[in-house]
């Protein structure tokens, strides 16, 4: 999986349309010398980053085949943004957590890995040309809501962003519902269907 690149040629049109949003004028490069292209350029790709992190239809993967280095260490990639071991026999007697750049143990303590593979449940971060239209435009919108913040900070104009990025918001969520095949159920993986009741110390466990 590659890691993900800046790309201005696609990145400009997001900056202008925020920059826009905040009554600044528009620029034909992205060059971080101006103040407010570096704010408006440092908090998208930052707003970017958080809402890739959330999790979505695009950017999830499940079971992923990890595969331990020479030194049977498990080593994850900067784009990873999300990992967890898949619930699966295999993985039963172990616990995988992120730690210093590689995958840790915490059942069995270390960051050794024995298994030829280990099956794991990603979230990606992926460069914005990669990005489906619905969450690029949520992800301008959230970001003109927070520059308008850091470098007008008008009230008014904080208001009305906030209201245009709830609607885009709206429109990334109807994309993902139209994307995975969600049920009241849930959404196992697989080809197995069943409902899997409440588990009380799933919830008390914290």
């Amino acid at each position: 999986m590659p890691f993900p690149t800046t790309n201005a040629t696609q990145e400009l049109p997001a900056i202008n349309q925020i920059l826009s949003s905040c009554g600044q004028a528009p620029v034909t490069t992205l060059d971080t010398t101006n103040p407010d292209v570096a704010i408006a350029y440092d908090t998208l790709l930052q707003i970017s980053r958080e809402v890739q992190a959330e999790g979505w239809t695009f950017n999830k993967e499940y079971h992923y085949e990890m595969t331990p280095d020479t030194d049977d260490f498990i080593l994850i990639p900067n784009n990873m943004l999300q990992i967890k071991l898949t619930e699966n026999s295999a993985n039963m007697d172990k616990d995988g957590i992120r730690r210093s750049g590689k995958l840790y143990d915490r059942h069995n303590h270390t960051y050794k890995w024995t298994d030829e593979t280990v099956e794991c449940d990603i979230v990606w971060e992926f460069d914005w040309v990669d990005l489906p239209q619905p969450i690029q435009d949520f992800i301008t919108s959230r970001t003109a809501t927070i520059v308008s913040q850091r470098i007008v900070g008008d009230s008014d104009q904080f208001s009305m962003l906030q209201q245009q990025e709830s609607y885009m918001r709206a429109l990334a969520l109807e994309y993902e519902t139209q994307q995975g095949q969600f049920t009241f159920f849930g959404h196992p993986q697989g080809h197995q269907n069943y409902y899997q009741s409440y588990q009380p110390f799933h919830a008390l466990k914290r």
